[in-house]
């Protein structure tokens, strides 16, 4: 309800309660401010009706601003009075309504702020003096309206004004709890979604927690079992619906557990290999590949294997990738706990193996062979390994000990300073452990040295120097690469470690030592020469070749050799004794082949 002090500053009468019109006083005709100039103003008749349409539209209106806008157009029409300025409660605060082109005087603003929801005067700079009216509802005041005269207002004119405060305040009401029931509802909505979003979130976290229970209670009674790397893929398989495969380091398949499974299994790329387990590694999740969900096994940073769901059309959701995950990590505790094992067995078997190279007492060695698996009241033979391209560190002592496992060999392996040693039971097949290697390794340059048949463990040190003796004859050979028995040596085997050096070297003095001095002179060749001349019995054509030689060069080579030695190439004692000092100065005294 518009301030009574409206009256006294804005028009001589007053409302009566009632809000009708009084009856006593002159009333000036409402009219007249706006006769012969402008558009239609409505006449009193037309007031009620006017206020009819307002109140109508005032209702009609979408929002608060619209309301207090549509209010202010319409102030002209009850007075002479001039809406100037709008505020709306926006959050608790104050807010102008901005009208086009006119902008609020800051003290306008201050003044009404000032007014703390009071009715009362407020001076708009170059205007004559006007008034705040609040605009009042059920729940405070929900704006104001600031309104300035052109001229003295009549009681009508103020009764008038204050109905179309009161039914823009009704309207603002309105409109505030309508929008309030809008926000409301809202609300409801996004609780209500809220709650459903929850209750679906709550039942996927007991179902995923459900899930998880599974897999774990089946990984741990695969582990109360004791059951190994077949029984873990066969949990996988039940719990996914997928098949599994589980590879080693290097791509072989080690276990397959359901449909599909490829035969042969195809050999694996080591590149290729390589790669995916660098990409699956800077992943650390399961990681997909063509048709595989993989998860690489690395406990501590060593790659023990890949486990992987076979998964053409990607239908894998997050709870196959977590049975996946914790299958992968049992896997790992036991393919850790394997190669712990493999380790200790090793060790305990390059223990006992240069324990028998060394000599030891049979007692303890049949009991520790025993043990290990090993029957050392078999024949036994000494097998010496050497890789130009692998150094004979762990790793190639268990490439070796894969590759006879493969072949069939039961062995005890060991490594020295430059070879790897094994002890086999029976004869070693002729070319099956070297072929092996060359595919493990996938080079060609390896040398293998086997003793004679060793038929009581006292003859296994003797047997560890004939299979050095085998292997130092056969590299320093024209064909220094694949594998060499001591029985084939025939005359070599007075050449190896162990025979009478001095001797030995007293003979190459004698028939090889005028052309050894003479090589060390002048950085000459002929000792080599010789050595090939014989080798590839006397052909000239061969010979030239080997050494990338003319053949008038070989010739010239060869008179020089029986000018300097004084011996005669075409007599047959001198050229047996020649050819065995080559083959002594090659092979006992170390000169390169």
């Amino acid at each position: 309800m518009v301030d009574r002090r409206v009256t006294r500053n804005m028009g001589r009468g007053r409302p009566a309660r009632d809000g009708s019109l009084p009856r006593s006083r002159s009333v000036r005709h409402p009219t007249a401010p706006w006769q012969g100039a402008g558009p239609h103003r409505p006449g009193p008749a037309e007031l009620p009706r006017e206020l009819l349409t307002v109140s109508h539209a005032l209702t009609e209106a979408r929002n608060e601003d619209e309301i207090l806008r549509l209010a202010m157009e319409h102030v002209p029409a009850v007075g002479p009075y001039t809406a100037e300025a709008g505020y709306l409660r926006v959050n608790g605060r104050l807010a102008p309504v901005p009208r086009a082109g006119t902008d609020h005087p800051p003290a306008v603003d201050r003044a009404v702020r000032e007014l703390a929801g009071r009715d009362g005067p407020v001076d708009v700079p170059g205007r004559s003096p006007g008034r705040a009216l609040a605009l009042r509802g059920p729940g405070g005041v929900h704006g104001y309206l600031v309104v300035t005269c052109r001229s003295r207002p009549t009681d009508a004119h103020d009764v008038l004004l204050a109905m179309l405060v009161r039914l823009t305040a009704a309207a603002l009401s309105a409109a505030v709890a309508h929008r309030r029931r809008q926000e409301d509802a809202l609300e409801l909505h996004r609780l209500r979604r809220e709650r459903a979003t929850l209750q679906q979130r709550m039942i996927s976290l007991v179902v995923e927690a459900g899930h998880q229970r599974a897999v774990h209670q089946a990984l741990a009674d695969v582990a109360a079992s004791g059951g190994g790397q077949e029984a873990i893929t066969g949990v996988l398989h039940e719990l996914t619906g997928f098949p599994v495969l589980l590879e080693d380091r290097f791509g072989r398949l080690r276990s397959w557990t359901g449909p599909g499974r490829p035969d042969p299994y195809p050999d694996p790329d080591p590149a290729r290999h390589e790669e995916v387990l660098q990409q699956a590694a800077r992943r650390g999740g399961p990681v997909r590949v063509k048709d595989r969900l993989i998860r690489v096994i690395r406990p501590r940073g060593e790659v023990l294997g890949v486990l992987a769901l076979i998964d053409p059309r990607e239908e894998a959701d997050h709870y196959a990738e977590f049975a996946l995950e914790h299958a992968a990590m049992s896997l790992a505790m036991e393919l850790s706990h394997l190669r712990h094992l493999a380790e200790v067995e090793l060790r305990l078997r390059r223990e006992l193996v240069d324990d028998l190279l060394a000599g030891t007492d049979e007692t303890s060695a049949y009991a520790r062979s025993e043990a290990l698996g090993h029957d050392l009241r078999r024949d036994q033979y000494v097998v010496v390994v050497r890789w130009s391209s692998q150094a004979p560190d762990d790793a190639f002592a268990r490439t070796v000990g894969r590759a006879a496992s493969a072949v069939g060999m039961r062995s005890l392996v060991t490594r020295r300073s430059g070879h790897v040693v094994l002890v086999a039971e029976g004869r070693p097949p002729d070319r099956a452990l070297y072929e092996a290697l060359v595919r493990e390794t996938g080079t060609h340059d390896g040398t293998i040295g086997v003793s004679a048949r060793c038929d009581t463990l006292d003859g296994i040190p003797g047997g560890y120097q004939e299979a050095l003796r085998a292997l130092e004859v056969r590299r320093r050979s024209r064909c220094r690469y694949g594998t060499t028995f001591f029985d084939d040596l025939g005359l070599y085997r007075i050449l190896g470690p162990g025979g009478d050096y001095q001797e030995l070297e007293g003979f190459v003095r004698e028939w090889l030592g005028r052309l050894v001095d003479y090589d060390g002179r002048h950085r000459a060749a002929l000792v080599e020469t010789l050595s090939r001349y014989f080798d590839c019995g006397g052909n000239y054509a061969e010979t030239a070749e080997s050494l990338t030689i003319h053949r008038s060069t070989l010739r010239y080579r060869l008179q020089r050799i029986r000018e300097i030695s004084g011996r005669d190439l075409t007599n047959v004692e001198d050229r047996l004794n020649l050819q065995v000092a080559t083959r002594v100065w090659k092979v006992m005294l170390g000169e390169p082949g």
